[in-house]
């Protein structure tokens, strides 16, 4: 019966050791205790964080320095969320603003013979 509530209690315990921390809502102690995220970085995010709660990733990663992309997902991976997401859940907002925007009736130019010039010779 002991050994039945002490295998129970390493497997609370170890659920409790990947439980989630949500940025918004993190302590000093629960930043530094994610695996990637020292004492300076905790400082950043909770500065950065006094001004107004993070949106998203992508409002994390402008706001904080240092934090980017790779970063972001190995932090996440740590069990940081944003909101209540992490990282691989986020909207990629970035690079479809970065995106040109191509509308459905363009189309590739026509090449015509007047617009191909012949090649030089040596």
């Amino acid at each position: 019966m002991i050994k039945k509530w002490c295998v129970l209690a390493s497997f609370f315990l170890a659920g409790a050791a990947f439980a989630a921390v949500e940025i918004n809502k993190a302590t000093e102690a629960d930043l530094d205790g994610l695996n990637g995220v020292g004492p300076a970085t905790t400082q950043l995010i909770l500065k950065e964080r006094k001004k107004g709660e993070f949106k998203d990733w992508v409002d994390l990663m402008h706001r904080v320095k240092g934090i980017g992309d790779a970063r972001a997902t190995k932090l996440s991976a740590a069990g940081l969320t944003v909101s209540g997401a992490s990282y691989k859940d986020k909207p990629n907002k970035e690079k479809a603003a970065k995106a040109p925007h191509k509308a459905a009736d363009d189309k590739p130019p026509t090449l015509t013979p007047a617009a191909v010039k012949p090649a030089s010779k040596p």
